[in-house]
């Protein structure tokens, strides 16, 4: 068994985004002559637009992250219906095979310290759903049998793309104090990602 730190990252998103949505917004008023010749977005434009709450034009801009995190997290995030997700397969990924090491992967929560008897006790029982989903493979069971025994805390990969809209949507949701620990942490790790590559709309 690997135990893994969960990590998002920005991989990608609209070509100049923020020139798509000032285009967008400047449609509804028709002020486009007053784009920049150079090309360069109006910031203090898309701020005004920003403020004032009409988001519905940053729908036009999208951004695509790659996130590894663990099966509990995953259900929460998958909940949000405005985006696109490709996640790794527990019933065709066999990790009984070499290719996956003969092992199963888990996200270490971020709420125990290595020396909490909590912590041991996650980490013995992630070890008896390794050995015991081992078992069930060795049995006849196909992967998609057997996992019925692995942990929430199981290690899963996740494409997800969501228009900016939605993303300052889930992060609002996310990164909240009431929000689950391991999914803020990752989240707040991806929202400062996106305020520094987008500050004007994520600011």
């Amino acid at each position: 068994m690997r135990i893994l730190e969960q990590t998002a990252i920005l991989e990608h998103h609209t070509p100049q985004p923020l020139n798509t949505i000032e285009r967008a917004a400047r449609t509804c008023y028709k002020s486009d002559d007053k784009m920049n010749e150079n090309g360069q977005p109006n910031l203090a434009f898309l701020k005004k637009i920003i403020n004032s709450g009409h988001e519905s034009v940053i729908e036009h801009a999208y951004a695509t992250v790659s996130i590894v995190t663990d099966r509990g997290v995953s259900h929460e995030l998958v909940r949000h219906r405005l985006a696109a997700y490709s996640q790794e397969s527990t019933r065709y990924c066999n990790y009984g095979k070499d290719k996956f090491d003969n092992e199963i992967r888990v996200i270490r929560p971020i709420y125990f310290t290595e020396w909490d008897r909590a912590y041991l006790l996650w980490e013995k029982v992630c070890m008896e759903a390794e050995t015991n989903y081992m078992a069930m493979l060795e049995q006849g069971a196909t992967a998609q049998e057997a996992r019925a025994v692995l942990p929430n805390s199981l290690k899963t990969e996740i494409i997800m793309t969501a228009n900016f809209r939605e993303w300052k949507h889930i992060f609002n949701l996310r990164c909240a104090q009431a929000a689950h620990p391991q999914m803020r942490a990752l989240m707040i790790n991806l929202r400062d990602q996106f305020r520094k590559e987008f500050p004007v709309i994520f600011e």
